[in-house]
């Protein structure tokens, strides 16, 4: 068993290696792409929070997209530090820039704000937990480490949406989930996804090919079920209609 698990292994490697060959003409154009997606993608959030000033309410629309895109922004700019990436740290410091207005925007219409305000302060402990322990861990091994932990925060960030896969079914509805940012989400680690297949970097491969296949579930369910329930298009055709 291990040894078909051994020559399993090796060929998909090989598969790799011989893909990211073909791919290395394109090398530069993927990553441009990939970096002006990324930076796209910061901005997909804006789509929810116009959404928001049009409602006047933030009623379902989550704050865990807002809170947690500043979380990922804030662990990105320390790791870009430790890098000593100068590009990640500019486009997360953007990140940061523009996750403080959204939350600002979220904050000032949500009709719950002393919950709000409590949620915002848990994500800031989080995100000063983990800076934290960045300072303390072995420089030797921080690098690594860190990068998986941000690895999985943005696995579950991803997958957050899910969570509510019950309630989807159940109301045959889709309302509530940031179609904006999942979409752009698609995207941006797709073309991670093909830039780590270039790089032959199966941790980058890993990482991009789990959130892809996550965004690409989430994606299918807008396909399944509507953005609103039948019952209130049907409301919203008869007032129209009156």
């Amino acid at each position: 068993m291990y040894i078909y698990y051994f020559y399993f292994l090796k060929l998909e490697i090989f598969k790799m290696e011989a893909l990211s060959n073909i791919l290395q003409p394109y090398k530069a154009i993927v990553g441009t792409i990939a970096a002006v997606v990324t930076i796209g993608q910061m901005f997909s959030a804006s789509f929810l929070c116009y959404d928001i000033y049009k409602a006047k309410t933030t009623k379902g629309v989550g704050i865990m997209p807002f809170i947690g895109g500043m979380i990922m922004s804030i662990l990105n700019l320390k790791y870009g530090f430790m890098l000593r990436d100068d590009t990640m740290i500019q486009v997360n410091f953007v990140g940061c820039a523009l996750n403080i207005i959204y939350l600002s925007i979220y904050f000032n219409y949500a009709p719950q704000k002393g919950l709000v305000w409590a949620q915002i302060g848990a994500g800031g402990a989080i995100s000063a937990a983990l800076i934290g322990y960045s300072e303390y861990e072995d420089p030797k091994l921080v690098e690594n480490r860190f990068g998986t932990i941000i690895t999985a925060f943005m696995f579950y960030l991803i997958a957050s949406p899910l969570f509510e896969l019950k309630s989807i079914i159940k109301n045959k509805s889709t309302a509530g989930m940031p179609f904006p940012i999942i979409l752009s989400g698609t995207v941006v680690t797709f073309m991670w996804l093909l830039y780590g297949i270039i790089l032959n970097n199966s941790f980058l491969v890993l990482q991009n090919a789990v959130a892809v296949t996550l965004c690409s579930i989430q994606l299918s369910l807008f396909a399944i079920y509507p953005s609103k329930p039948k019952g209130k298009d049907k409301k919203a055709k008869a007032k129209k209609a009156d």
